[in-house]
């Protein structure tokens, strides 16, 4: 158990791919997607809390979701529940988590993580975070965890390491979110692993990072020394929320820093990051059919039918669909149509109103 190490599990993402499942309301780590009882989040929280005191554990989220992440993790002091008043994605989030943990332990070491991720051995998966762990409270790093990739996937970042036989390996390059043809590329060479978004660091060297390649946004949120964990803290992160531009942690520090390093990992995780990956990892019919209601299928083929109403859903001659009925809103695309799910979300907007989003 590691009594200096904070976790900061990032929550505040719209889960725009899950739509019409997720919403504005209530997004995707909020919700059982796995069927276990469980949000993502809260299994992350489980997960973690089996390596670090539950104090320790850090929620970065929108002011939006305040209300159920007190419900869904009580154990939560406020103090541990950091509320970003914009969307300014993961740099800020992690800066202001970062200036606000040194305030209170300057020596301590990061775990940072997405909240919806699903990962399949937590006792693997703790072993190389601790690996990670160790590892960072000793030396000037900034780590990530490396996942090998089984395809050219590119809402992700790929690493390119340094061959060696230490389990932290330097890392090469960093490139985040190729085009397919690069993605191809660098599957096809086989020197590449896939960035888990799950990042170890000191507050010292991930804090030094900012100040060097981000010195604006580092400056931003030191500024707020005097005022967090006080009643100016709401105050003070409105005004370096309105004053920060909007940027992740891999374009911001880690394709740039040249202490960048990676471990290796294999403990069976997905980002969950659309439907096609989630019926991956579900249980399937004879025919590949993930069917979540109540359902007559005919000649169908890998398709996913998810619905939280009670009519019956009869298809025929399916292959690869998505058949999602929520609430209001029914949606019929193919399967791996995650990248036009943000213009479907963007024009249901515009066109019908945001009571659909």
């Amino acid at each position: 158990m590691q009594f200096d190490t904070y976790v900061v599990i990032m929550a505040g993402g719209t889960g725009t791919r899950f739509w019409p499942y997720s919403r504005n309301s209530k997004p995707k780590q909020f919700l059982d997607i796995l069927g276990t009882g469980r949000s993502l989040l809260q299994m992350t929280f489980d997960r973690f809390k089996k390596y670090v005191p539950a104090e320790k554990i850090w929620i970065v989220s929108n002011s939006l979701y305040k209300d159920v992440i007190e419900e869904q993790l009580p154990e939560l002091a406020p103090h541990q529940i950091l509320l970003e008043p914009e969307k300014r994605n993961t740099a800020p989030c992690i800066a202001y988590a970062t200036y606000k943990i040194r305030k209170e332990s300057p020596n301590a070491v990061l775990v940072v993580t997405p909240s919806d991720a699903a990962i399949f051995d937590d006792d693997k998966y703790l072993n190389i975070i601790d690996i990670a762990v160790k590892s960072a409270s000793k030396n000037d790093q900034l780590i990530t965890i490396g996942i090998k990739p089984n395809r050219p996937e590119t809402g992700y970042g790929y690493i390119q390491f340094f061959e060696s036989e230490e389990e932290v390996k330097k890392v090469k390059t960093f490139t985040e979110k190729p085009d397919i043809d690069l993605a191809k590329k660098f599957i096809e060479s086989g020197e590449f692993v896939w960035n888990a978004g799950i990042f170890v660091w000191s507050v010292r060297s991930i804090s030094d990072a900012l100040e060097k390649i981000q010195p604006v946004m580092a400056k931003v949120f030191r500024k707020g020394e005097n005022d967090y964990f006080t009643e100016k803290e709401a105050q003070f992160i409105r005004k370096a929320y309105a004053n920060s531009k909007g940027i992740s942690i891999d374009y911001a520090i880690m394709e740039k820093a040249d202490n960048v390093y990676v471990v290796l990992g294999d403990f069976g995780w997905s980002d969950l990051g659309s439907w096609d990956a989630l019926h991956e990892l579900k249980a399937k019919d004879e025919n590949g059919n993930v069917v979540e209601q109540n359902a007559l299928l005919y000649n169908c083929h890998s398709n996913y039918i998810k619905s939280k109403n009670k009519k019956l859903v009869v298809a025929s001659d399916l292959d690869g669909y998505l058949i999602a009925d929520f609430d209001d809103v029914l949606l019929i695309c193919r399967k791996d149509d995650a990248p036009k799910f943000k213009n479907f979300v963007n024009e249901v907007k515009s066109l019908k109103g945001e009571k659909y989003i």
